[in-house]
């Protein structure tokens, strides 16, 4: 198993294409080319989805203007055709409200990649809050006051 942060170069072909999986999607494109047709996804609130039509019904209802990755600080961890990534998120909603993980209620995320034999990405399970204004009052039900870190 091997893990890294992203600040060193990605070690690997698969955390390669994970890179520029997010590099495309922060600047609103797509890569196609690294999924399989049919491949599955997860997001929380959407549920399983499969290919890029339903992946676009997804992006599309997700109510965001501004949306980027800190992809340099990212943990990635390979386990033969299977990467686990943990990072945050910054960007602005669709109504105008500001988040940056570790700073906000929202943009904390960890996904889980699966790799068929030819190398593209078969199965993609995203796993966020995607509340990233934090506008649901009654998902927060621990008042930690002045200990409250995000």
């Amino acid at each position: 198993m091997e893990s890294d942060n992203m600040s060193s170069s990605a070690s690997s072909t698969q955390k390669a294409a994970i890179v520029r999986y997010y590099e495309q999607t922060d600047a609103g494109q797509f890569p196609a080319d690294l999924f399989t047709e049919d491949f599955e996804f997860y997001v929380p609130k959407f549920g399983v989805g499969r290919g890029l039509k339903e992946f676009e019904t997804m992006a599309s209802g997700a109510s965001v203007a501004q949306f980027k990755h800190a992809i340099g600080e990212m943990l990635m961890i390979e386990d033969g055709r299977s990467v686990a990534v943990e990072g945050t998120t910054e960007g602005v909603t669709g109504t105008g409200v500001e988040w940056r993980g570790g700073s906000t209620p929202g943009g904390r995320f960890a996904s889980l990649f699966h790799f068929n034999a030819d190398g593209l990405i078969a199965r993609m399970y995203i796993y966020l809050d995607p509340d990233f204004a934090g506008d649901h009052a009654a998902g927060f039900r621990w008042n930690r006051g002045a200990a409250q870190a995000w």
